[in-house]
């Protein structure tokens, strides 16, 4: 019980930090006289997502996820170095390739994008957009691509823990307009100008950049698009929710979406296959 009194504490805490750093970018758009930056109906919707998804998210890593994180760390190489620079840079650079590949699997396998695309399905990049999560998450299993290897190569499970927690945080920072390009930054981390490009829905940007810390997976495996190469930027997902303000149907309507598709097709397949693929296997 008391790992989930600590997790809603740093939820709580996290909350208003990022409450502070909106208020900032919607002043600051405010200053340089853009407007539209901030829809308050999505903002809030994006607001309830975030807390319904950490909340879920963070009674799940307290009460039942490093349980299991120990259980497979003993099976592994229980490496646990001691605390240095190149250990806090490995398990960084190790955590961020584990999130490049969950990532990618949030954006090819149906199971996994009903989680996803509810972040993907708004119309603005503000930071409110980083909070739109989905509490399913933990449900879903997404987590294991992190934690497992992690455990398997014998992190301790705090610095996982830490490390997860700071990945998500860096990547919060991404979701603006505001910031344009940060010179040669561009070429090692992950910036708001790649960001924008992984949350367009035209056909050069969908399932691109999708590094969390770092752009260098992107660019190792092919899945790299510069802003400047993208074209225009349109954001969202090709098929937008019914209601957009919805915060609740906003985190169920795809799972239920699924679940209609395979009671219709017969088709177990449906959970593991590409989102379109109903789409494009059964013409509808």
């Amino acid at each position: 019980m008391q790992d989930v009194i600590h997790a809603l504490m740093f939820i709580a805490a996290f909350g208003v930090i990022f409450g502070g750093v909106m208020l900032g970018e919607f002043a600051w758009a405010r200053h340089k006289g853009k407007t539209g930056v901030y829809i308050w109906r999505e903002t809030l919707a994006n607001m309830m997502t975030g807390v319904s998804y950490k909340v879920v998210d963070g009674i799940a890593v307290a009460l039942f996820i490093q349980a299991f994180y120990q259980w497979v760390y003993q099976y592994g190489f229980q490496w646990n170095p001691e605390l240095s620079l190149w250990s806090v840079l490995a398990i960084i650079v190790f955590i961020d390739l584990c999130f490049y590949c969950a990532h990618v699997l949030m954006h090819k396998v149906r199971w996994f994008w009903n989680v996803h695309v509810t972040h993907h399905s708004s119309e603005h990049m503000n930071f409110s957009t980083a909070l739109r999560q989905n509490f399913t998450f933990a449900l879903s299993g997404g987590w294991l691509v992190w934690w497992i290897p992690a455990a398997l190569v014998g992190f301790d499970k705090n610095w996982t823990l830490i490390a997860i927690e700071a990945n998500l945080v860096y990547q919060f920072f991404l979701h603006t307009e505001q910031v344009r390009t940060l010179g040669p930054l561009e070429k090692i981390f992950n910036t708001p100008s790649h960001h924008r490009v992984h949350h367009g829905s035209n056909p050069a940007q969908i399932d691109t950049n999708f590094g969390g810390v770092f752009i260098i997976w992107d660019k190792l495996f092919g899945t790299f698009v510069a802003e400047k190469d993208a074209g225009e930027i349109k954001y969202g997902v090709t098929r937008m929710p019914s209601k957009p303000y919805n915060a609740w149907d906003l985190q169920v309507h795809d799972w239920l979406a699924m679940f209609r598709d395979i009671r219709r097709y017969k088709d177990i397949r449906i959970l593991y296959k590409h989102p379109d693929w109903v789409k494009e296997h059964y013409g509808e």
